[in-house]
């Protein structure tokens, strides 16, 4: 297509109104709701500006962008008015077109005020494609849009120009994580950590984050344990020109989500306090004489007609409200829906104690007296205490501490033995590698026992480095042997680079004669000197199937892998021995790719 065709075309759809608006929802995960849609533009399906990229890249060569993005707005302000669609409305802005001649400033304004949506129902999303140099004339347009009631979000954070900068300057409402972090998080330490520093940064600048771009359900638990409460993407719905309303029909299925295997407090149960809760149309006096009756009742739950909370009532929150004047016998035969709070926290029975504490943590506006809602399916259970919380999650500190081994600090014998019974009772197909350093005595004999202590350090930070810790587990059974629970799917390629990993990392630890030996002389258990290899790997495997979980318990799994462990440490130099938990007692020992 000529560049005289493109800009043809885009003529006609700015001049007819070829544009279609998709809708795809933002997922509040912590109240189980739409938080909003991001509204996104497409050219004729006919047209060779159907693709956003195709048509948003024509006009920017035209000096069209800013015309073309006020058309955008105004089919999307149409159909979001038309459907009458609840929560917020994001609107995608590019920075570069604010700062373009042809901008108009009061456009939008005036396009919400026709279709009769407020401005505090909006929130304006930057999308950065090129440069933004002139921070100074930037900062002025969206401080525009902040005094006209907008709240501000910043798109594709990490993959812009300058978009740390924007952050830095700009202060927005909403940080949007490019959806290349998001990507395969599951299986890549660094884009956690990526993730991690931005919920951190967020947290300090009150700004919340969305992880958008989310196709995997592996993406979605390690974000959810992570502390990410909003979020979008392929796996939850594709954008639509008509999308559903309610996010519980979007959530994927419980039984599809990840076993997290190093997780204490899979439940809530020990939290949970089975307290009443009222409709939404009570009247405020009901509710203000069930608080006197109960002077250690602290909140209620406020539920819709299908038994689904819609807000909670704080008693120090109410007595606020009834302390100005006239105000009790203004509100006494109101219904409580008038003075609840809408604006809780409210999780799933099934999420783990971490998750909450993330969950409140991240929320500004809880304060530590207050109770938050527990559900089960969206149906409401009861309510629980923030302190609750924080007690129950010092004492797993405590105990994890008091558990982990005090050299690398990963779990030790007791977690490991907690670990391996809820692994046979979630019947999940696992992999239990029981890893042993080859040579590690003389070597300590040699080199002492600080070298030593290095070298398993060493091992500890390359086990850490292969585990996924939404899914995997990595313990310290004592000395130089080490527990490692993998799953099935790639187990043997991540062992592999483990020993990589691990062959690497020790050449450090080496005196230069005895690298370039490959060997060293040290004393054996009966006290005659004899020519050892360098320290290698020795891993007995045991490939766990659902069908054997029953006839296993912890200790007679642990027993197996030890076995696979003997039976590795007889083949010398890496190696790894296999025992499969349906077919015979053991297989061939297993000599991986590059190692000997």
């Amino acid at each position: 297509m000529t560049t005289t065709e493109q800009l043809s075309a885009l003529s006609s759809i700015l001049t007819q109104g070829g544009l279609h608006s998709l809708f795809q929802p933002i997922i509040c995960l912590s109240e189980r709701r739409i938080l909003g849609y991001e509204a996104l533009s497409r050219g004729p399906s006919n047209s060779p500006l159907h693709s956003p990229i195709a048509l948003f890249a024509v006009a920017r060569q035209a000096g069209r962008l800013s015309e073309l993005e006020i058309a955008c707005r105004e089919s999307a302000c149409r159909r979001f008015n038309e459907q009458q669609l609840p929560g917020k409305l994001f609107l995608n802005v590019s920075p570069e077109s604010l700062l373009e001649a042809a901008h108009q400033p009061g456009r939008t304004l005036q396009l919400l005020e026709d279709f009769g949506i407020p401005p505090s129902q909006v929130v304006i999303e930057l999308t950065e494609q090129t440069p933004t140099d002139d921070f100074q004339l930037l900062q002025t347009a969206l401080h525009h849009y902040r005094a006209m009631g907008f709240s501000i979000a910043l798109d594709d954070l990490g993959a812009g120009y300058s978009s740390l900068r924007l952050w830095s300057e700009l202060r927005p409402d909403y940080v949007k994580i490019d959806r290349h972090f998001i990507d395969g998080i599951h299986q890549d330490a660094l884009k956690r950590e990526f993730v991690g520093s931005i919920l951190q940064i967020a947290k300090a600048s009150r700004a919340q984050v969305i992880a958008e771009g989310i196709e995997l359900p592996e993406e979605l638990a390690v974000l959810t344990e992570m502390g990410v409460d909003l979020i979008q993407g392929y796996l939850l719905c594709r954008p639509q020109e008509h999308p559903p309303r309610d996010a519980r029909s979007l959530m994927p299925r419980q039984d599809n989500a990840v076993v997290v295997l190093n997780d204490e407090g899979s439940d809530l149960s020990a939290l949970l306090n089975e307290q009443p809760a009222v409709a939404r149309d009570t009247p405020t006096a009901t509710v203000l004489e069930a608080f006197r009756r109960q002077a250690n009742l602290n909140s209620l739950a406020v539920l819709d007609e299908h038994g689904q909370p819609c807000g909670i009532v704080h008693r120090h929150s109410l007595s606020d409200a009834l302390l100005k004047p006239f105000a009790t016998d203004l509100f006494a035969r109101k219904p409580i829906s008038r003075l609840m709070n809408d604006d809780f926290l409210a999780v799933e029975m099934s999420q783990s104690l971490q998750q909450v504490s993330r969950l409140i943590t991240s929320r500004a506006r809880q304060r530590i007296e207050e109770d938050f809602i527990i559900t089960l399916n969206g149906s409401y259970l009861g309510l629980g205490r923030v302190i609750d919380v924080l007690k129950l999650i010092t004492e797993l500190k405590i105990q994890q501490a008091r558990y982990a081994n005090p050299l690398t600090l990963l779990p030790g014998n007791v977690p490991i033995q907690q670990c391996l019974t809820r692994l046979l009772q979630q019947q999940r197909e696992s992999v239990i590698c029981y890893v042993d350093i080859d040579s590690f005595k003389p070597f300590n004999d040699i080199y002492g026992y600080g070298r030593g202590d290095e070298v398993l350090l060493c091992l500890a930070q390359c086990l850490n480095d292969r585990v996924d810790p939404s899914r995997d587990f990595v313990g310290h059974i004592g000395g130089d042997d080490f527990l490692l629970v993998l799953g099935p799917e790639d187990w043997r390629k991540r062992l592999n680079q483990l020993l990589d990993d691990f062959q690497s990392q020790c050449r450090r630890f080496y005196r230069s004669e005895h690298l370039e030996a490959g060997c060293f002389i040290a004393p054996n258990r009966q006290g005659v000197r004899q020519e050892f290899p360098l320290l290698s790997l020795s891993i007995g495997v045991v490939h766990l199937h659902p069908q054997a979980c029953d006839q296993l318990d912890a200790s007679q799994l642990a027993e197996m892998a030890s076995q696979a462990k003997h039976h590795a440490k007889n083949v010398q130099g890496y190696s790894v021995h296999v025992i499969d938990s349906l077919e015979a007692p053991e297989k061939e020992d297993v000599l991986l790719a590059g190692h000997r």
